[in-house]
Formats: C-alpha cells, sequence, structure tokens
C-alpha cells in the first residue's frame, strides 16, 4: 500500500497518515514497524534492488555470448515492472535525491554496479564481433538505461502490453532496427546467400 502512494503522490506529498488510512489502520500502529517514511521507502527499495541485481549477477555468471547476455538484461530489467511497479516508480522518481542520505548510500553502489555491468557486456560485444566496432559504448549505455527505465512511467501490470512483448519488441528495435535490410545488407550479413550460390 505504501508503494503504490509513494509511487503515485511522490515521497514528500505522501503522509504517514495518508498510508494508514489507505491500509485502514491508525497511524501509530505504523511506527510500530517502521520509524519513518524513509525506512518504508528503504525496504521498498532494498527488496527490488536486491532481486534486480540477484538476477542480473545470475546471467553474467551464465557466461552466455555478449548478445545473449544483453537481452537476458534486458529482459530482467523490464520483468522488474511486474513484480516491483512501484518499487521501480519510485526509484525512477525520487533515487536521485534519496542518494545524498547516509540511509541510501547503497544506491550509488548499485548504480555504479549497473553501469560497470552493462559497460563490460557492450565491451566483451565489440570484441567478439556481435556489435559494431565503433559502437560509443558510453552513449549506448546511457541509451538503454534510459530507454529501458523511463517505459515503467505509461506501463501498466495487467494491460494488453505484457513484459515479455514488451522486451521482444524493445530487443528487436534496438538489436535489428527499424528498417527493413536492403538486398545487399542481407547478403552481407549472411541472412541470404546470393543466386547462384549454396552454403
Amino acid at each position: 500500500m505504501a508503494a503504490e502512494l509513494f509511487a503515485e503522490r511522490g515521497l514528500r506529498a505522501t503522509t504517514v497518515r495518508d498510508i494508514a488510512d489507505a491500509a485502514g489502520i491508525l497511524s501509530g500502529s505504523l511506527y510500530h514497524h517502521f520509524d519513518s517514511k524513509e525506512s518504508m521507502v528503504d525496504e521498498i527499495l532494498r527488496g527490488f534492488l536486491d532481486d534486480l541485481f540477484g538476477r542480473y549477477r545470475e546471467i553474467v555468471a551464465a557466461g552466455l555470448s555478449a548478445r545473449d547476455t544483453l537481452e537476458a538484461l534486458v529482459i530482467a530489467s523490464y520483468g522488474s515492472f511486474d513484480r516491483f511497479h512501484s518499487a521501480v516508480a519510485i526509484y525512477q522518481t525520487e533515487a536521485k535525491r534519496l542518494r545524498a542520505s547516509e540511509r541510501f548510500a547503497y544506491i550509488a553502489e548499485y548504480n555504479a554496479e549497473f553501469r560497470e555491468l552493462w559497460h563490460r557486456v557492450l565491451i566483451n560485444g565489440v570484441e567478439d564481433g556481435s556489435f559494431r566496432a565503433e559502437l560509443d559504448v558510453e552513449l549506448t549505455f546511457r541509451f538503454l538505461r534510459d530507454t529501458v527505465w523511463v517505459a515503467v512511467r505509461w506501463y501498466q501490470p495487467g494491460g494488453p502490453i505484457t513484459v515479455d512483448n514488451l522486451a521482444k519488441q524493445y530487443l528487436t528495435i534496438v538489436l535489428d532496427g527499424l528498417t527493413v535490410p536492403t538486398a545487399s545488407q542481407a547478403i552481407a550479413s549472411g541472412s541470404v546467400v546470393p543466386e547462384g550460390k549454396s552454403e
């Protein structure tokens, strides 16, 4: 209940009384479990981030190709929209302010791990030929980070678009582009065999 209110109204605009009223309990009852709104947000964000990075680490440890690793990371990221939709929304709007607090110092640590992990996948992809040699790794990282997570603003769990479909469409655009390849591009990529030749 608290997560939904924080996501909808923002941390500053949501009071402990708002949360208690929504839960149908007295405000004082909440203080038996949490000493402040910040402690509630702390628990919400830690649950989301611990789960997400646990999945990230499993993916990286699986020894997949760079492309397959990137795809799995994107799918795991979008998967969190269903499991932790409110937490993702809170993180998107509040993380920059919260990380200035000692209580939320772990946010900066997770951000650093996120950057290192995704950078390494992109660099590996360039090195093994999965991604273009001229790829700007930092720019690509920023694009992927921002375009993946901003979708939480309009994605609705249980709506007509599932996270699986969202991830599939996103990966198709990012990895294969919007345009249909020309005949020469198709031949160059190996997806079409020139007439008169056989594999």
